[in-house]
């Protein structure tokens, strides 16, 4: 414990000393070490040890006496929570690039700024959609299945035979910072890439890629649909049935943004019936519960959401919450603002 932290009752490992200085903060959650040190040496913080999610009542009672919150996706800071959290509270740091927790309109009235963590996700969520990609077009979940129950009798030449990536027509609903990063991996596979964004990139920035103003337009005529775009009421269940129905039969599926964007009972039919080869799927509607006759299914390749999930991604976010926090503390606009 550092001359920055002692102890709050209630909340083992928790600190809290105000001298009129340093400022004081709370993280929500348990964060990576790196980053519960940082924030110890330069704040007064109150660092969540046991790592036990507050509701909204007690993250109100814990902010009480801070300056700032260091807030992650697992917190819902809704209009409520927000018109009831202290007035010595000006800025929420989230630990996450998405902000769909967070009713920002709110934070505007109450005169709360709040910053999120993009970039820093954007290689490990790029690298993560290629490992879905491969995972599904390969089999990789029956494989490991089949290897760890000791099912692996001989070789023949049409056993687990799956489908090659490169070579083929990927397809990009979201072209901003993590599909371009996909789109720079999958050159390497020689695919050929198809996109739609709400604005046309540059000639440099396309880099060969194939525009298409109308996302119905491009479903067709790619192998893998890969999606990359935030959620909202706009895009709730965008990949619907009659979408799916305009898929090249035999199609794959990959989402790494959220999991809303899915209209996952059409998806699964689609899988059942052989619409869809498979689907590589980091993100789920209503996660971490899943459906079950989703995870019932071999052609698909699930993980827990693990976009961000490299040590070095987990660093570099809290990292760029206390950047934030730093800019914003001394009297700055942090460049990672939204509210």
């Amino acid at each position: 414990m550092t001359e920055n932290t002692t102890r709050i009752e209630g909340m083992p490992g928790g600190e809290v000393r105000r001298d009129g200085a340093t400022k004081s903060i709370l993280l929500t959650r348990k964060l990576p070490r790196n980053v519960e040190q940082r924030a110890a040496r330069d704040y007064h913080a109150i660092l969540n040890e046991p790592d036990m999610p507050f509701d909204s009542q007690q993250l109100v009672d814990r902010a009480r006496g801070m300056d700032g919150l260091l807030i992650t996706a697992s917190d819902r800071i809704d209009a409520d929570v927000m018109g009831r959290l202290p007035g010595t509270v000006k800025i929420l740091a989230s630990y996450a690039v998405g902000f769909e927790h967070i009713d920002l309109e709110a934070a505007r009235m109450c005169g709360i700024m709040v910053t999120n963590t993009p970039d820093v996700v954007t290689r490990p969520t790029a690298d993560l959609t290629f490992l879905l990609m491969l995972g599904v077009a390969r089999r990789g979940y029956e494989a490991q299945r089949i290897m760890r129950a000791g099912g692996w009798a001989r070789w023949t030449a049409n056993w687990m035979v799956g489908h090659d990536v490169a070579g083929k027509k990927l397809g990009i609903i979201g072209m901003g910072r993590i599909g371009q990063a996909v789109a720079r991996r999958a050159m390497g596979f020689d695919m050929e890439i198809h996109y739609h964004n709400r604005n046309r990139l540059s000639a440099a920035e396309e880099a060969g890629a194939i525009f298409h103003a109308d996302p119905d337009d491009l479903l067709g005529r790619v192998d893998f649909l890969s999606l990359h775009f935030p959620a909202n009421p706009d895009t709730f269940h965008w990949l619907n049935e009659p979408r799916i129905a305009k898929l090249r039969d035999g199609a794959y599926v990959i989402n790494t943004s959220r999991g809303s964007v899915i209209d996952e009972g059409a998806l699964v039919a689609a899988l059942k019936s052989g619409k869809l080869a498979g689907a590589g799927l980091d993100v789920f509607d209503g996660e971490p519960q899943i459906r079950s006759d989703l995870l019932a299914l071999e052609n698909t390749f699930l993980l827990p959401h693990l976009g961000s999930a490299s040590a070095e991604a987990r660093d570099a976010m809290g990292f760029k919450c206390l950047d934030n926090l730093d800019v914003f503390f001394a009297g700055e606009i942090p460049l990672d603002r939204i509210a």
